[in-house]
C-alpha cells in the first residue's frame, strides 16, 4: 500500500515573537503556513515507512525549506485481538536552524491506542520527543499528545474532535499558562478515487498557545503490494 499525503496549515491568530506558540525558532507563528508532504509504503501489512518534506512560508515571505522526517509506524497483533488496538510509531526529524526550531535534530516515539466503540473511534497517541541536537540536547524527555473522537456519519463527511498539546520536559513540566494545548473541531471523509481529507480550525486554550490554527490534509491511497509478505495470524509485531 502506499500513500501520498499533504498536511498544511495556516496560523490566523498567533504570536508576534519567535520561539512563542507553534513557531520553535526565530520566525513568529502569525501568519505562518505550514505544508508537510508525506509519502509512505507498506513494509508489511503491519509496518510501514515513510518521509516528509516540511515547508513553511513565514507571514509576508516566501515558500522555504523547514525540516525533513522520516518515520516507522506499525500495529501489533492484528485488528480486534485486544480489547485496545495497540500500535507503535517512532520519528526522526531534521530542522532548519534556527528560522523554524531551535534543534537541529529530534527522536520521536509514540504509543498508539486506538477503539472502535460503536459509530465512534477514540484515538490516543502519548508523543515523547527527545532532542538530539540543538539547543536542549543534554535534556530529558518532551511529553505531549495528539488524540481525538470521530462520528463515522457517512462515508464521505464525518465530524470529529481532535486534541493536541505539549507540557514541556517528562520530569520538569513547564507551568499550565506557558503550555501549549488545542482543541480541533474537524470533518473529514472519503472521496471518489482513493482520496480522503480532513479540515478543522484550531483553538489554543492556554496563552503559550497560538489562539487559531487552520488545516486541510489531503491523502491519496493506492494499493501497489508490500514489500515482505503478509504477515503470519500468530504473529504480533511484523
Amino acid at each position: 500500500m502506499a500513500e501520498f499525503e499533504t498536511d498544511n496549515s495556516v496560523v490566523t491568530s498567533g504570536h508576534d515573537e519567535g520561539g512563542e506558540g507553534t513557531a520553535a525558532g526565530t520566525i513568529r507563528s502569525q501568519g505562518m503556513w505550514s505544508n508537510a508532504y508525506e509519502f509512505s509504503y507498506g513494509l508489511t501489512d503491519r509496518i510501514e515507512g515513510a518521509i516528509y518534506l516540511n515547508m513553511a512560508q513565514p507571514d509576508g515571505g516566501g515558500l522555504r525549506w523547514a525540516g525533513d522526517n522520516i518515520r516507522l509506524r506499525g500495529r501489533l497483533f492484528d485488528q480486534g485481538v485486544l480489547p485496545v488496538d495497540v500500535g507503535w510509531y517512532a520519528e526522526l526529524e531534521w530542522h532548519k536552524t534556527p528560522q523554524f526550531d531551535d534543534a537541529m535534530r529530534e527522536l520521536e516515539f509514540r504509543p498508539i491506542l486506538e477503539k472502535d466503540v460503536g459509530a465512534f473511534s477514540i484515538l490516543v497517541n502519548p508523543k515523547f520527543e527527545k532532542v538530539l541536537a540543538g539547543v536542549g540536547h543534554d535534556q530529558g524527555f518532551e511529553f505531549g499528545y495528539d488524540a481525538g473522537i470521530h462520528y463515522r456519519w457517512t462515508r464521505a463527511l464525518s465530524p470529529g474532535l481532535e486534541l493536541y498539546g505539549g507540557a514541556g520536559l517528562v520530569d520538569q513540566l513547564g507551568p499550565l499558562n506557558g503550555q501549549q494545548h488545542y482543541v480541533f473541531p474537524v470533518v473529514w471523509g472519503e472521496l471518489p478515487h482513493g482520496l480522503e481529507y480532513n479540515f478543522g480550525a484550531g483553538y489554543g486554550l492556554t496563552h503559550g498557545s497560538d489562539r487559531v490554527i487552520v488545516k486541510s490534509n489531503l491523502e491519496l491511497e493506492r494499493f501497489v503490494g508490500a514489500l515482505f509478505k503478509a504477515s503470519a495470524d500468530s504473529g504480533w509485531f511484523f
